[in-house]
């Protein structure tokens, strides 16, 4: 009987000029991951860090939104590009590089290779921590980074909708199967509060921590549907960088000082 041939083994490549890589996924779309991760990054970067972010979808870029930038990347040799800075954050996004109303009709080698030039043609700098804003789905964008990029880390953000949480316990089991650790869960727009003091489970309750107690994850925390969140994210000025001690921003850093114990 012959044997199985041994799995195929990836060589993982840092990113170079940073210390660890973080993803920030969500499998589902719409489950507000995209404002999670930037203002996941700046609570970072409250507690010390110097962070870059990375927006590494490519149909959907929502970085130049996010922090209010359009500014094209600088080239100094005509290969390897300059990350834009803002914030004092070093950003990379498609965005940048191409009008917002392109429309990016690409086929799956075509992402793989911007993906390619964003992480190892992108000359970040003394970065502590770069933060990864992937697209929805388990495509070509995850499995790139999870078999070619040395990856230190992802979270999972999700609503409690029973919906979405059938596209996050595919992605936790892409992650594990791949081989990339999972820090943890969190539950985004969690609840609402009303001017009566109330809390209203709008999208239900408990389906996040539960999905990660089922999978053996840290749940991570509840992040609450918050005008002033939606606001800051309108207006490219993330909460946790322009009001640090808004009661949001103090949510993000309980969870971003649990990422940094998992890294430091």
């Amino acid at each position: 009987m012959s044997k199985k041939p041994p799995p195929k083994q990836f060589i993982k490549t840092p990113i170079n000029g940073t210390k660890f890589t973080l993803l920030v996924s969500s499998a589902k779309g719409g489950v507000g991951k995209s404002t999670v991760a930037v203002n996941l990054a700046f609570a970072l970067q409250n507690l010390g860090l110097k962070i870059g972010i990375l927006d590494a979808d490519v149909y959907g870029p929502s970085l130049p939104k996010l922090i209010n930038l359009n500014e094209k990347p600088k080239t100094e040799d005509g290969k390897a590009m300059m990350p834009v800075e803002k914030f004092n954050a070093q950003c990379m996004s498609m965005g940048f590089l191409v009008d917002e109303q392109t429309p990016m009709i690409w086929r799956g080698p075509m992402v793989i290779s911007a993906i390619k030039t964003m992480t190892q043609k992108v000359l970040w700098k003394e970065r502590d921590i770069i933060i990864i804003d992937m697209p929805p789905g388990t495509g070509d964008t995850q499995l790139t980074f999870a078999q070619e990029v040395k990856v230190d880390g992802a979270i999972i953000v999700s609503t409690p909708q029973d919906l979405a949480l059938l596209d996050v316990k595919r992605g936790i089991q892409m992650f594990d199967k791949t081989g990339v650790k999972i820090l943890g869960l969190i539950d985004n727009m969690s609840f609402f509060k009303g001017d009566d003091g109330k809390e209203y489970k709008i999208f239900g309750e408990g389906g996040v921590e539960k999905t990660a107690k089922e999978f053996n994850k840290e749940f991570l925390g509840h992040i609450p549907l918050n005008q002033d969140l939606r606001n800051s994210a309108d207006i490219g000025e993330p909460l946790t960088h322009s009001q640090p001690d808004h009661e949001v921003s103090k949510i993000f850093k309980s969870v971003a000082e649990k990422i940094k114990l998992s890294f430091l």
